[in-house]
């Protein structure tokens, strides 16, 4: 008996001419003497460009109707024998949604991914660096799917992109054309759709009834299109690296806990990868990036261990002690920086042996742990040789995600489309819902004889996906403005609205969802019931508006919007 997908591939072949002209030529392409037919051109081979080839490659009612091929500059070899011993980790890590793991498994990809090199995130820490207002998330919030899934799953960008050409070697039809630039894009004039000619360094001409440009920052698909795009750098640096640590004590559970404080100069991140080993992602000042990963290793963990315990106004001090020593040319000693830590927290009456003591002990956690150790991350022993880096934060966000006139039958994705900063996590999810709604957008005009690269086809993915990631993206943005600030009224206001949403699980789960910690399986008893929940939490946070102050208000009325929007989305499904 044939499935449902089947059935839909056999009827869209069987009642529209244009697709059964399409499946005439199954995986290969038409060749003239100048150019080669290709339905849907693919140029980047990052995370997004790869699960959109495996998506339309796994499709019924894509793969036996388009040929697709994706061309990318690098080796993907490299990538595809990439192997690591277990205890090593990549220092380029995300965090996938449950939303995201959900539409990988759906795409067959998921099975391919090393799970063994994958962290189930199960509770978040956050709080505030000046003021210690904190709140907490936990798996538990969302119901027993969620619980046992974590709220998310930590993997090395590695790892995935590995997985998803593991999976794109089972399918012929989908061309991989690795170590190949594209040195010109160009329309074709004799044609009156006017189809995208992708010139490649090797001499070979494809002409493409879609081009999907998933090639980055600096995107050429979008520059032949000619979509202009807006934002900005922010004057701050990304250090990255794989911490080891102590595993956790025998009654402290296991390392399944991401940890983010809110710096005046930027979050620091604690991000579960094995029982010792976890990554980190600290955006901070470019200069106080440059002087740390010019001292020794054991500075950078001794500092990574005080910026997630000491004061504010303590680790400015460091700061200043570190630039000095490295505008000396002499970068400061570990020895040197553990006594400052010493003074600094004898000055405020830390104990060398509390869970908020910032200095390494050389010895795991013995007995039975304090009731507050799980609110701050292990001591950090050391970092995994090789993997501590920086790179540059910036915000960008394309104006239109599809061409129209001398651009038409283009369309961006991922990188290509929208940049956001990471305190959030949610840079390769957007990208991945992205990915997971274009290829529903395909589907669509395939099923029903329409024309994959014609702006009809297209504006549904276009008026789905700017306005949900422009909302995110504005959020992440704003976000990182209000918690860089020492303002009091800003400080007070940011801290008491964290301190009352805490307060409300309700809100909390809400948020959960809605940044895709539950799969979101549309007509699902368990989606139903958090949408009533959402409903419930509407009115607490009516409440909880008439009761604080003008300026917490304003954090409060940000997450009544946020909680709209949920709730629009449950009226759609």
């Amino acid at each position: 008996m044939l499935s449902r997908s089947a059935l839909c591939a056999r009827r869209c072949r069987s009642f529209h001419p244009a697709i059964r002209e399409l499946s005439k030529r199954k995986a290969s392409t038409t060749t003239t003497d100048s150019y080669e037919n290709v339905d849907v051109v693919i140029v980047g081979g990052g995370p997004a460009g790869l699960a959109l080839a495996s998506a339309l490659g796994s499709s019924p009612a894509i793969k036996d109707n388009l040929t697709v091929a994706l061309i990318e500059a690098g080796d993907l070899t490299k990538i595809q024998e990439w192997s690591a011993s277990p205890g090593d980790f990549s220092n380029r890590v995300s965090s996938l949604t449950n939303a995201s793991q959900d539409f990988l498994k759906r795409t067959g990809a998921w099975n391919s991914v090393d799970q063994r090199r994958t962290c189930g995130v199960e509770e978040m820490q956050v709080w505030d660096g000046v003021s210690d207002a904190r709140i907490e998330f936990n798996s538990t919030d969302l119901g027993a799917e969620s619980s046992f899934n974590g709220m998310s799953r930590m993997t090395e960008n590695l790892n995935l992109q590995r997985g998803l050409l593991r999976h794109l070697a089972d399918m012929p039809q989908v061309q991989l054309l690795q170590k190949t630039k594209v040195q010109s894009i160009t329309r074709d004039s004799d044609d009156k759709q006017s189809w995208p000619l992708v010139h490649l360094d090797n001499g070979r001409v494809l002409r493409s009834r879609l081009l999907v440009g998933a090639d980055g920052f600096n995107s050429p698909v979008r520059s032949f299109a000619g979509i202009s795009s807006y934002g900005w750098s922010y004057d701050t640096q990304a250090i990255v690296a794989t911490l080891e640590h102590h595993p956790r004590g025998a009654f402290e559970g296991p390392n399944t806990t991401a940890y983010q404080r809110f710096l005046p100069t930027g979050p620091i991140a604690f991000l579960p990868f094995s029982s010792t080993a976890s990554s980190l992602v600290w955006s901070t000042r470019p200069h106080i990036a440059k002087a740390l990963l010019s001292c020794e290793p054991a500075v950078l963990s001794t500092m990574i261990n005080a910026a997630f315990r000491l004061p504010a106004f303590s680790l400015k001090y460091l700061y200043d002690r570190i630039l000095e020593a490295h505008a000396a040319g002499t970068p400061i000693t570990q020895a040197r920086l553990q006594e400052e830590i010493q003074f600094r927290e004898k000055a405020h009456s830390i104990d060398p042996l509390s869970t908020h003591s910032s200095l390494i002990r050389h010895s795991g956690p013995v007995g039975i742990a304090s009731p507050d150790a799980h609110l701050v991350p292990p001591l950090v022993t050391g970092l995994q040789p090789g993997t501590a880096a920086s790179f540059p934060l910036r915000f960008n966000h394309a104006d239109v995600y599809i061409g129209e006139g001398k651009g038409s039958r283009t369309v961006l994705v991922g990188d290509a489309a929208h940049t956001v900063h990471p305190l959030a996590g949610q840079g390769l999810n957007m990208g991945l819902s992205d990915v997971e709604c274009l290829t529903r957008c395909i589907e669509k005009a395939i099923l029903h004889g329409g024309d994959v690269g014609s702006y009809t086809a297209l504006l549904p993915y276009a008026q789905e996906r700017y306005l949900a990631n422009h909302i995110l993206m504005a959020a992440v943005d704003k976000l990182h403005k209000l918690y860089t600030t020492e303002l009091e009224p800003v400080v007070w206001a940011r801290s008491v609205g964290l301190e009352v949403l805490n307060e409300l699980d309700s809100v909390k789960a809400a948020i959960m969802m809605q940044a895709g910690a539950n799969a979101q399986q549309h007509g699902s008893p368990g989606w139903n019931a958090a949408a009533s929940v959402i409903q419930n939490a509407s009115a607490a946070v009516e409440t909880v508006s008439a009761v604080v102050p003008a300026l917490s208000r304003t954090i409060i009325g940000g997450i009544g919007n946020l909680l709209a929007q949920v709730n629009q989305t449950k009226r759609q499904v």
